[in-house]
């Protein structure tokens, strides 16, 4: 077809990338026929903040030694619901007990190692409503977990410390998790049960389609993990106390640990979600 014709367009769409990768969408758009390419993009800012082990999952591993590898595989664990006591069970052994998909546990599995997602992942519907319940699990871990402790660290620093700074780093946090939490919130609320509806679909919901879609959410979508380097240069360069070293490790450690799970939840969404989101609205409107 020659590309100078009316009915011939090319669109670029720039999805926010902010988990370490790029997702680029070139949709190429004839009459009743839409062809989706994705291209992943490394950004700089992805190896200065992965502290994984680099190893390629493969279903035959046993899953005890992959989290000595990697300790941050738990947190994974914990958002798929899946027992720490692994005993001696093969990743496919594994996966055979709690029913999810070897392609879609070794795929995620191999993002928290710090290995980046494959070109074109192929996933079921039934993959992409245990990503959707992934997500959710972690949503609870940010709400209920890393917030309050996090929080308590700093209360703590201040009830030790006079330093001016702490109310700024508090502040800071505040501001930082109540956006947070907003993001968290219009997933739940709008994103979530809009992609639970398209899995369930057969046909097009042209009505539905009109008010929201993949690509409004790759639009909507933000890099919530992105400040927290900033709150931890404000703790490693200009919060003036001195000692507390233990209480000052346990907050760095617990802000590491929130920033690496954010990371991977951008990841999962830009790079699993909204991709395949976008193929099942162009299967449904063909």
């Amino acid at each position: 077809m020659n590309t100078d014709s009316p009915d011939f367009t090319l669109k670029l769409i720039q999805l926010f990338g902010g988990a370490g990768y790029s997702t680029v969408i070139l949709i190429r758009i004839i009459p009743n026929n839409w062809v989706l390419f994705s291209i992943f993009v490394e950004k700089k800012y992805f190896p200065d903040m992965v502290h994984a082990s680099k190893i390629k999952v493969k279903s035959y591993m046993k899953m005890a030694d992959l989290i000595d590898a990697n300790p941050n595989l738990l947190l994974m664990l914990q958002h798929f619901n899946i027992d720490f006591r692994v005993s001696d069970q093969t990743v496919m052994q594994l996966c055979t007990g709690y029913s999810i998909s070897e392609n879609l546990f070794v795929g995620i599995a191999n993002l928290y190692n710090g290995l980046g997602p494959k070109a074109h992942p192929l996933f079921t519907r039934d993959d992409l409503v245990r990503v959707i319940e992934f997500l959710k699990q972690s949503h609870d871990y940010y709400r209920s977990d890393k917030y309050p402790q996090i929080s308590s660290y700093i209360r703590q620093l201040q009830e030790n410390h006079s330093a001016k700074e702490l109310k700024l780093l508090e502040k800071f946090f505040n501001d930082y998790f109540a956006e947070v939490l907003e993001h968290l919130d219009y997933e739940d609320n709008i994103a979530f049960p809009y992609f639970i509806h398209l899995l369930k679909e057969k046909k097009s919901d042209s009505f539905r389609r009109e008010l929201y879609s993949s690509i409004e959410y790759g639009e909507h979508h933000t890099d919530i993990e992105l400040k927290l380097k900033d709150l931890k240069q404000l703790l490693l360069k200009y919060v003036k106390i001195e000692n507390d070293l233990d209480l000052r490790r346990r907050l760095f450690f617990a802000l590491y640990e929130l920033e690496f799970d954010l990371y991977i939840h951008s990841l999962i969404e830009e790079t699993i979600l909204i991709p395949a989101g976008v193929s099942i609205e162009q299967e449904q409107d063909a």
